[in-house]
């Protein structure tokens, strides 16, 4: 494929998840994780067997990364473990400035391919200026405000059609998630089932429900705080 043109990003996966069908085993590849992560993992493929919307792996993906942040850090709280849990908050914090950085990318990349609908050597051209453009962002404003990523991450993490793919599967809009988990009062258990149920109501599209329940939420909220300043 590389010969052919075409970007390709290869990587280890750490466990998998059968959606249910079967006992999933826990691996070796998974044990070598620190604990942190090895609970966050756990916890991120079992969100895979309690839900997934059919045809929907961003959706399902991002998910489980903001269940498996969550669920991880309540996990070390009920121990006494706060600075596990702390750690686990600020690895989450960081998931949610890449999640944030990939999706603006992936905006640009439309834009510029856009502009360029019938020459591919303009769009390649286009293409490399927003890499080049990102990977200086990436650098200067990305990786000093990382909490537990090694800032040189920024420098050598890849910048490709294939990399910025896979990435979007795992990080789309993490933030909505947070926001309904705002909403709900930080009650975790409350807010997957609130995410459940929207993406049940909007199977075509579970981020649109998301978004549209918060948008209801937080116009009835103003809606309320406008009639108690009336009376």
């Amino acid at each position: 494929m590389e010969r052919d043109g075409f970007d390709t990003y290869i990587r280890p996966a750490d466990a998998f998840s059968t959606l249910g069908f079967f006992n999933d085993p826990l691996l070796s590849t998974t044990l070598k994780s620190d604990t942190l992560s090895l609970a966050n993992t756990v916890i991120h493929e079992v969100t895979h067997n309690t839900f997934y919307a059919p045809g929907q792996a961003p959706f399902n993906e991002s998910f489980a990364m903001f269940v498996g942040a969550r669920g991880s850090a309540a996990f070390f709280r009920s121990r006494g473990q706060e600075a596990a849990a702390r750690r686990i908050d600020d690895r989450w914090q960081d998931d949610k400035l890449l999640a944030r950085f990939w999706g603006s990318l992936i905006g640009s990349l439309d834009s510029a391919y856009g502009a360029h609908p019938g020459s591919k050597g303009a769009r390649i051209a286009a293409r490399d200026t927003v890499y080049q453009r990102a990977r200086v962002r990436l650098v200067n404003d990305i990786g000093p405000a990382l909490r537990t990523i090694n800032p040189r991450y920024a420098e050598r993490v890849p910048l490709d059609n294939a990399a910025l793919l896979a990435r979007r599967v795992y990080a789309s809009d993490l933030d909505l998630f947070d926001r309904i988990y705002e909403r709900e009062g930080r009650d975790l258990k409350g807010a997957i089932g609130r995410v459940i149920g929207l993406a049940k109501a909007n199977e075509s599209d579970p981020f649109e429900g998301l978004r549209a329940w918060l948008a209801g939420a937080a116009g009835a909220e103003a809606r309320a705080e406008q009639g108690t300043q009336v009376k």
